[in-house]
């Protein structure tokens, strides 16, 4: 019965995670549009502080979603610790921690500024669109983000339930 369970709530996640992907292929395709909106509308170099602002918005949320799940498994790997584990691996775990505790401080540093050149580029496109192309910009870079993010937990869902199954089913006779 476990194993059916498992079963089904993966095929769930993997159908989850075909409606994501089909929601960010139609997000990337109206970011491409607003693309083509800016392209022709603003100045070569503002065109430029808009398209590194979304390569970089891409890169930094991913970022920053990496470093905080590794940092959640080191944090569930040491909370699993028992008395009996080595002081050698209490200590790699640690290490890992600050580094990783580290990163990520680093990144959201990397996301303030990022922030601070969302604004910047907004204020820019505020000059050459229209209210409802500033509200679509602002909406496509909402839904990018967000759909970053769900793309990111639904992974990890499915990681987490295969390794699941697999155990599972290497524990059964």
């Amino acid at each position: 019965e476990l194993v059916a369970s498992l079963r089904a709530r993966l095929q769930s996640l993997w159908e989850e995670r075909e409606l994501v992907l089909q929601e960010s292929r139609e997000c990337c395709e109206r970011g491409q549009a607003l693309e083509a909106t800016v392209r022709d509308l603003c100045k070569p170099n503002e065109f430029e502080r808009y398209l590194m602002f979304i390569g970089d918005l891409e890169k930094v949320v991913s970022l920053l979603l990496c470093l905080s799940s590794r940092l959640a498994r080191v944090q569930n790997a040491m909370s699993r610790m028992d008395g009996s584990a080595d002081a050698e691996e209490k200590h790699s775990l640690s290490e890992r921690h600050k580094l990783l505790s580290r990163q990520r401080e680093d990144a959201k540093d990397l996301k303030e500024n990022l922030d601070r050149r969302e604004r910047v580029v907004s204020g820019i496109l505020a000059k050459y669109l229209s209210e409802q192309q500033l509200q679509d910009y602002r909406h496509f870079v909402q839904v990018k983000t967000s759909l970053l993010i769900e793309q990111k937990d639904l992974e990890e869902q499915i990681k987490f339930f295969e390794e699941q199954l697999e155990t599972l089913e290497q524990s059964i006779p």
